[in-house]
């Protein structure tokens, strides 16, 4: 399915399969910026660490990112499968796994909103040649009725839960690479977990308590830095202010100021999600950052909150602002690099310039290469394949 976050997608490989699976879960996500940039504007305002704290106002921080954030991408993904009938259900669905766990179901709206959308698109056409005239409406909402609240149920024994479990496994990975030193392959974990919006389970849940026993025992600590350092999201954004997609250019400067001077991470995520490959630009990002700040001695005095430059300024120790600057700077050009290289420099995004025409002549020379070429494009299967999946028309 092709959307204007997901361009058509040609061919049966795994690239392509990716591909098209990234786009459907960037289609969830993207439509849906705007909330998630309302949220991170609240966050990064209200809470306690914020730039105007707020009691009252610091309410709405919970509410939005374990209840409403889900239920839209589960709306969202619904919509994708079986239009406004689709919707509806993926959103009932998606409350069940809200209530099913203690951890931002975002993931779990992204596989159970498409689901519930899918089992409701098969009834509809079980019951479309079984339903008498006059009874569409009442059979239409009953189906819907009960495919809701059936997979809802199931959101809450089963979907939810599982999801949860993924999250535990994810921060006991990264856990077992801090205890064996390996801290810039924490990396390989901890930036693929962010970008299925994990990212506040593995540093709150797992990073934070490890860094505050750290601090108290140094004075500072580096896993603080590990999952919170903004330097692959901003390289990642600028790469693709550059080079990426014209039609999501313009979206992307927004995107770098939530992300780097609010801190609000998940900004970046469904740019991620769009090209899967670039998850790669984001781990050789967080790796070469965690590198310096090891090889530097950096470390922060508490976690900061929100990830952003300013948090990351206001907890670091006196005299550690190098080392702090350099792992930021240096996970930035590192993503940058790799993502541009991965995004082609724009030629993958139809940003290349046109060949040159060449001239034609009217002699039967060629007019028989010509014949030739026609009969080259007609079976050139391999070289329409070679052509970028995202390119735009």
């Amino acid at each position: 399915m092709a959307t204007p976050y997901t361009p058509t997608v040609h061919g049966t490989g795994v690239r392509a399969t990716i591909q098209r699976f990234g786009g459907h879960l960037a289609g969830m996500i993207m439509p849906n910026i705007g909330a998630f940039i309302a949220w991170g504007l609240i966050t990064a305002l209200f809470i306690p660490t914020g730039w105007a704290p707020n009691k009252t106002l610091a309410e709405l921080v919970g509410p939005i990112i374990n209840v409403l954030l889900p239920v839209l991408i589960g709306y969202t993904g619904g919509r994708m499968v079986h239009a406004q009938r689709g919707a509806v259900v993926g959103a009932v669905a998606t409350m069940g796994v809200v209530v099913g766990a203690d951890v931002p179901m975002f993931l779990g709206a992204m596989i159970i909103g498409p689901l519930a959308a899918l089992i409701l698109k098969y009834v509809d056409r079980f019951t479309a040649e079984r339903t008498r005239a006059g009874f569409e409406m009442l059979v239409d909402n009953f189906t819907a009725g009960i495919v809701g609240a059936a997979t809802a149920i199931a959101g809450v024994l089963a979907i939810g839960p599982v999801v949860e479990k993924v999250t535990e496994v994810a921060g006991d990975g990264v856990a077992w690479l801090v205890s064996h030193s390996l801290l810039p392959i924490a990396s390989v974990i901890i930036e693929p977990a962010k970008v299925l919006f994990l990212n506040n389970a593995i540093n709150h849940g797992v990073l934070g308590p490890l860094g505050v026993a750290e601090s108290v025992k140094h004075g500072k600590s580096i896993l603080f830095m590990l999952e919170s350092n903004p330097g692959p999201g901003l390289g990642l954004l600028i790469a693709y202010l550059l080079f990426g997609p014209r039609s999501l250019r313009p979206s992307t400067p927004a995107a770098m100021i939530i992300h780097f001077f609010g801190g609000i991470h998940e900004i970046y995520f469904p740019y991620v999600l769009m090209k899967p490959r670039l998850i790669l630009a984001v781990i050789a990002g967080g790796a070469s950052g965690v590198l310096t700040f090891l090889v530097t001695g950096a470390g922060l005095v508490a976690t900061p909150s929100p990830g952003s430059i300013f948090a990351y300024m206001a907890v670091t120790p006196k005299g550690g602002w190098f080392g702090v600057i350099a792992g930021i700077v240096i996970a930035t050009a590192v993503s940058f690099a790799v993502a541009a290289a991965l995004l082609g420099f724009g030629r993958a995004n139809g940003d290349q310039p046109d060949e040159p025409v060449q001239d034609t002549g009217t002699n039967d020379t060629t007019a028989t290469n010509d014949t030739d070429d026609e009969k080259r494009d007609t079976t050139g299967e391999t070289a329409a394949e070679s052509v970028p999946a995202t390119k735009e028309a």
